[in-house]
């Protein structure tokens, strides 16, 4: 049976690892209303609207939230 004849270092261990680990892009698309850069596959945060239809009121949540920082 094969046995290391040496010990790996931390470092060089961690390095074999975490080679695949990197970070990926996030790819931004235009959004079809405001045309603002947004994450793929998500509600706009701007406008409220996925593919065509308003799926969120961002002016009613900005109404909610001006009236809780009051209090």
């Amino acid at each position: 049976m094969a046995v290391p004849k040496q010990r790996h270092n931390r470092g060089r261990t961690r390095r074999r690892r975490d080679g695949h680990r990197a970070y990926k892009t996030t790819s931004l698309v235009e959004c079809s209303n405001c045309k603002k850069p947004i994450i793929s596959h998500t509600v706009c945060k701007y406008c409220g609207n996925y593919k065509g239809k308003e799926y969120i009121d961002v002016t009613k949540s900005v109404k909610d939230t001006s009236k809780k920082k009051k209090k």
